[in-house]
């Protein structure tokens, strides 16, 4: 069966990633929006949709992790600014990952950026 989605606080993400030195962290922002804003260390830019379309390519999200994740035991962390791109992409990825499938946020209600997770821009 499939994972359950589950929801981390920012600092709870931030440990998580402290904790587990092989989970992948997955930046679903637009790429622009992630450049702008800035990148958490150890994220990887594979964005749910991006400009100008703002359509979800499901598989090509799916193959696009596949290519990063070196094994379905790993813990997936998904990210986006609200949280709900990582809803669609952590249900687009249920199947795909076997163990951990987790979604953190930017930010909940607290700015954009989160300097605990050491964002490059400032």
């Amino acid at each position: 069966t499939a994972p359950q989605l589950q929801h981390l606080e920012p600092k709870e993400t931030w440990d998580l990633l402290q904790a587990t030195s092989d989970a992948v962290l997955i930046d679903v922002r637009m790429e622009i929006e992630s450049m702008y804003v800035g990148r958490p260390p150890r994220s990887i830019n594979i964005p749910w949709y991006e400009f100008p379309d703002f359509e979800a390519d499901s598989d090509a999200f799916v193959a696009a992790v596949k290519h990063e994740v070196k094994s379905l035991d790993q813990t997936v962390v998904l990210i986006c600014r609200s949280g709900s791109r990582t809803l669609d992409a952590g249900e687009a990825l249920g199947k795909l990952v076997q163990q951990n499938l987790l979604q953190g946020q930017e930010a909940t209600g607290r700015g954009r950026q989160l300097a605990h997770l050491q964002f490059g821009h400032k």
